[in-house]
């Protein structure tokens, strides 16, 4: 590669561009989930998922020609730290107010998040263009974010139940288990209606059961779970 051929510039294109900001709202989420605040950090989360979305949509609309796979790379390093280490934050933020035998265990399920979630983009990295399947090897990083963030906006979190369920979508994301992607402009849109509405629920300031965040924990989990069956069969 030639020398002039190294600047940022001759790599970054519009769909990087929205990496970084999937990456920026993920490094808002941990600053915000280390000085107390889980809701705002549930919620920077999720936007974050939002502009994970939409960066690969982008890329195919503008028919991008991703010579050097950086735009993979930027994507997966921004999962990094909005899908796997700002959850684990948000997680240990949780558990500095719960009694101390679950403030113990909870940086260990923390880390455990962060380590499944590297290996498993790391994983995508390696695999992604040499295996013939139109959806994913192991359960998607996005989908223990939105599990975590939905599940603390719900009003009916339990920390017990969550550690399980951390420890249970880490070991998803490292398995064998096929998840399909949502291509589905109606299932999207509808999932997209969802976001939005929590987002408006939180930012009205409106107190107790958020059915929207509720509803959207209800149906990842059951993405989790039909698609974890379909393996065993």
């Amino acid at each position: 590669m030639e020398f002039e051929k190294k600047g940022i510039r001759f790599f970054l294109a519009l769909p990087d561009v929205i990496s970084l900001l999937n990456l920026s709202f993920g490094f808002l989420a941990i600053l915000v989930a280390f000085n107390g605040n889980v809701n705002l950090s549930s919620v920077l989360i999720i936007i974050s998922i939002v502009f994970d979305s939409i960066d690969g949509w982008v890329a195919r609309k503008i028919g991008r020609n991703d010579e050097y796979d950086f735009g993979k790379n930027i994507d997966s390093l921004s999962d990094v730290v909005s899908f796997g280490i700002a959850p684990g934050v948000l997680l240990y933020s949780i558990g500095n107010s719960h009694p101390p035998e679950i403030s113990l265990f909870v940086p260990i399920v923390s880390l455990f998040m962060v380590i499944c979630g590297v290996l498993r983009l790391t994983r995508f990295n390696v695999i992604c263009n040499k295996v013939d399947y139109d959806g994913f090897i192991g359960l998607p990083i996005p989908t223990i974010a939105i599990l975590l963030s939905t599940f603390v906006l719900s009003g009916f979190f339990n920390i017990y139940i969550c550690l399980v369920l951390m420890i249970v979508t880490g070991l998803l994301m490292i398995s064998n288990v096929k998840y399909p992607k949502f291509d589905n402009i109606k299932i999207i849109s509808f999932g997209a209606l969802l976001i939005l509405l929590i987002i408006i629920f939180y930012l009205l300031n409106l107190a107790g059961l958020n059915i929207f965040a509720t509803i959207l924990f209800a149906l990842t989990v059951i993405y989790v779970v039909i698609n974890f069956i379909k393996a065993l069969n």
